[in-house]
């Protein structure tokens, strides 16, 4: 992976920051997609930034942060082409990515702590995706 593109509201500018700094030492780029305060902001509109950059092919996959990862996961998923997943453990992050394919990582500041967060962001970003039978899923979703 090259490059990712990561935002957040608000609720999840902190460790959106935080995760930018981790993901930049791995030598990955990081394209920050904002919010770049604490004011209050609407997530939608970060959400679909960060989904029709992906859906445009700009950058293969993101990071969507907010409170708990739900509506920013919400708001990604209704452009077409988006696979976004709402993860709180590690567990999930790999499934969504063996299975599924998921184009987003949705985490959830309040949910998850930093640490978790980067456990959670490792295995998202290192595994691949299956294909086989499991792309057969994915096309039905696209349809």
């Amino acid at each position: 992976m090259e490059k990712i593109i990561i935002g957040s509201d608000h609720a999840g500018f902190n460790l959106k920051n935080k995760l930018i700094s981790y993901i930049q030492a791995k030598g990955i780029e990081v394209y920050d997609a904002g919010t770049y305060n604490t004011e209050s902001c609407d997530y939608p509109i970060i959400a679909k930034n960060v989904a029709n950059k992906i859906a445009q092919k700009e950058y293969e996959r993101g990071i969507l942060i907010c409170g708990t990862g739900i509506g920013m996961s919400m708001a990604a998923n209704k452009v077409k082409g988006i696979r976004a997943a709402v993860v709180s453990d590690t567990c999930s992050a790999k499934m969504s990515r063996l299975h599924n394919n998921s184009n987003i990582l949705c985490l959830g500041e309040r949910i998850v702590g930093e640490e978790l967060a980067k456990d959670i962001t490792d295995i998202w970003l290192t595994t691949e995706f299956l294909g086989e039978r499991h792309q057969r899923r994915i096309n039905m979703i696209e349809d």
